[in-house]
């Protein structure tokens, strides 16, 4: 069972903020498109979610993360990226973590690969000052040799050697959620109703950039499209001049999508519950939605990003070397109470993320 989530005193203020927010950006009817309303409940500096002082992460917080479940996680992809580090003998060895939260999975990076042995950089690509100062604090905890920069982007420096890692990032970009009536799109959003929020939409009148919409849907379908999502791998494959990407999302391929969930995959979480209405107290609780992992493949192939895998989290896991990794830590244990938790996270990780894929994109090759 969960643990109570910490109280959060600002609650009240912050969605006030965000409503008066809403009310500035929307248009001459009363409606706010899907993407502007998620990226202003999520990432107001002042009063959005991932801004507040409380962390929304682990089992006080709203949500939890693989590397919240079991440090082999960490340690797994650890091993990944040492293998591609040892490969490019870059010098700085940069990992540039996209929305890094509260550096539970950077800490655990970077003290499974020893950074004193080798130059290494840990960038934080992180929209939330406190969770940048979060991570931050973890990461240097764990090591007094390791660089640790926050940048506003992952191309902000230029082009860089080393590894991307966006562990449930993509999911959390804004995104449009646009509605096939069976005649015409149209775009949804929401709309202010006195001093609450609802559901709303309207004839879609701007291109989705990117892949092409699907056709041949049923009418009320609904099909979610993140030009967030797709711009940080178009960035990646711009930015990338040596090494891995590794993107970790629940998500499927389209047809999955629009066959297991034609009204679309928008959630709401707090207090590690599901909301039924997402509108409600914007600023407060998690918002995302189902990567598309076909046109984020679509995205990267066209950015000249070669796919390395594309896999189950378990199956990648597996790949990585978390077999012998959780043999050794059970070996250690110390006593049988230790061994069943880490028995019990082992399973987590395995089979409560079947929803989740890697994508492992490798860098273009150099001009020859």
């Amino acid at each position: 069972m969960a643990a109570a989530p910490s109280p959060d005193p600002d609650r009240a203020s912050r969605t006030d903020r965000i409503r008066a927010r809403l009310r500035a950006a929307q248009d001459g009817s009363g409606f706010v498109p899907f993407d502007r309303f998620m990226e202003i409940a999520l990432y107001d500096p002042v009063a959005g979610y991932y801004s507040a002082a409380r962390s929304p992460l682990g089992p006080m917080g709203d949500y939890y993360t693989a590397a919240h479940v079991s440090p082999l996680f960490a340690r797994s992809l650890a091993q990944r990226i040492g293998a591609v580090r040892a490969s490019i003998a870059a010098r700085p060895f940069r990992i540039v973590e996209l929305g890094p939260g509260d550096g539970t999975l950077a800490a655990g990076i970077v003290s499974a690969l020893r950074p004193e042995e080798a130059e290494l950089e840990y960038a934080l690509v992180e929209r939330s000052e406190a969770r940048a100062a979060e991570a931050a604090h973890r990461i240097r905890a764990t090591s007094a040799t390791v660089r640790v920069v926050r940048l506003p982007s992952l191309g902000a420096d230029g082009p860089f050697a080393g590894a991307v890692i966006a562990n449930e990032y993509l999911d959390a970009q804004p995104a449009r959620r646009l509605l096939w009536d069976g005649s015409y799109w149209r775009e949804l959003g929401v709309e202010l109703r006195g001093d609450g929020l609802g559901p709303a939409d309207r004839p879609m009148d701007r291109a989705v950039p990117g892949p092409a919409l699907p056709i041949h849907l049923e009418a009320g379908t609904v099909v979610e499209v993140s030009a967030g999502a797709e711009a940080a791998v178009r960035e990646i494959g711009d930015h990338l001049a040596a090494g891995v990407a590794i993107l970790i999302d629940y998500g499927l391929e389209e047809p999955e999508l629009l066959a297991a969930h034609p009204r679309g995959t928008l959630a709401a979480v707090r207090g590690h519950r599901s909301l039924e209405a997402p509108f409600e107290a914007p600023g407060t609780s998690d918002l995302s939605m189902f990567v598309n992992f076909s046109r984020v493949r679509a995205v990267a192939r066209g950015s000249g990003l070669t796919e390395i895998a594309f896999r189950s989290q378990a199956e990648a896991l597996g790949e990585w070397g978390f077999p012998a990794l959780l043999d050794a830590a059970l070996k250690s244990a110390g006593s049988a109470e230790a061994e069943v938790r880490l028995r019990l996270a082992a399973k987590n990780l395995l089979f409560g993320f079947e929803r989740f894929r890697v994508l492992e994109l490798a860098a273009r090759p150099p001009a020859t």
